[in-house]
């Protein structure tokens, strides 16, 4: 299952750049998206997990020369951040000779990772292309295909399953193989009992405040250590870190970022949660939606808008504040389970500080209405549609 907007964003890319970088964590389907590119052009695919593939680039330069007029995809490049540099003298290379365009396409599974092996040497010679889970627009749309989304996570092996058990035990062996296999290769030595625990504590805390001093007391490790292995899980894109917005309103912000679990279903297996009717009875379940929607709209989000969420120690409170920049400005969006929309009180004190361009209140139902004071009620779908569309 791939998603033809990411096959066409990275096409473009590979028209205007020389190096195109696509960047997702495993098993979201960055190497099926690179066949599928590769497939309809002259190309050769290496994958560097593979010693094999590893070994023909033992002279990286010399092998590399042999397909200046293919598209070369270098799959898991982080098990060979020394390539950076050859690149980035035969991407220079081809430029001299009229060859700009369309040379690599590079896959990694780490965000800040990848970019700071490569920002030190392919500046201005590489595009970045996120390639996230399955969002709610890429599924079908029968009634139960979101809460399936949900439950499942975007994952296209998850959500794909023939059945919720498979999905279930498909997500457990995807958080070992992350723990035990990938995690270790991206950073300092980490026992992987401490990170399923951290990890599982985040997914019970799904949505509040990190409060790194009480998690580390429950892992008898350091705040400070905590923080580290929150920002592995964090650069893996597993975790996001929601920060709060700064405005100037003479208020008192909360400064403590909240976290989440990004994906709903690595979010369920964590905490062991196999069906909807465990989740409708289960405490996590309003946050694990509200997670769910941040999580689809940012999917889909131009690339510099800006996500926070608001609050203010008087009780004042924004689930999440989209700022896109000049005219289309701050939208304000209040996240609500229910098929009903109804905003508690310090949502609309929230609104008079920020005044934002449009507020939401997102229910789970698919009905749009007006609920007064310029904030309208709107099912999940209907507004990824109009963020998509800015």
């Amino acid at each position: 299952m791939i998603s033809r907007l990411a096959v066409h964003n990275v096409r473009e890319a590979l028209s205007r750049q020389a190096a195109v970088g696509l960047i997702g964590p495993r098993q979201v389907g960055k190497t099926t998206l690179a066949h599928e590119i590769s497939d309809s052009r002259p190309s050769i695919y290496l994958d560097l997990e593979s010693k094999t593939d590893r070994d023909k680039l033992t002279d990286p330069e010399l092998f590399l020369k042999n397909y200046e007029d293919k598209l070369v995809v270098l799959d898991e490049i982080h098990r060979m951040p020394e390539l950076f540099q050859t690149l980035r003298g035969l991407i220079d290379q081809g430029r001299r000779k009229g060859n700009r365009t369309g040379r690599f396409l590079v896959l990694g599974s780490a965000a800040i990772d990848l970019l700071r092996q490569s920002g030190e040497s392919l500046a201005g010679r590489i595009e970045y292309i996120d390639l996230g889970p399955l969002n709610v627009l890429e599924i079908d749309t029968h009634n139960n295909a979101i809460n399936d989304l949900w439950l499942r996570g975007g994952f296209p092996d998850s959500y794909l399953a023939r059945n919720e058990q498979d999905s279930f035990r498909n997500r457990r062996s995807f958080i070992r193989t992350y723990l035990e296999r990938d995690v270790p290769q991206f950073g300092p030595r980490i026992p992987s009992e401490t990170l399923e625990r951290l990890w599982t504590m985040l997914a019970h805390n799904q949505g509040t405040l990190l409060n790194a001093s009480k998690l580390g007391a429950g892992l008898s490790i350091s705040a400070p250590t905590v923080t580290t292995y929150i920002s592995l899980l964090v650069d893996l894109l597993l975790v996001r870190r929601l920060s709060p917005y700064h405005a100037n309103v003479g208020k008192r912000l909360v400064k403590s970022p909240r976290t989440y679990v990004r994906d709903s279903g690595l979010l369920h297996a964590l905490l062991g949660i196999g069906d909807l009717n465990e989740l409708s009875g289960h405490p996590v379940v309003g946050k694990s939606w509200e997670g769910f929607v941040i999580e689809s709209l940012l999917a889909v989000a131009p690339e510099r808008t800006q996500s926070a969420f608001y609050a203010t120690a008087a009780g004042a409170e924004i689930d999440l504040v989209m700022e896109f920049g000049g005219e289309k400005g701050l939208w304000a969006i209040e996240i609500k389970r229910g098929l009903t929309a109804k905003p508690e009180r310090g949502f609309y004190n929230a609104l008079a500080d920020l005044q934002p361009k449009k507020a939401f209140v997102i229910h789970a139902g698919t009905d749009r209405y007006p609920l007064g004071n310029g904030v309208e009620a709107i099912g999940l779908r209907e507004l990824v549609e109009m963020v998509e569309g800015m």
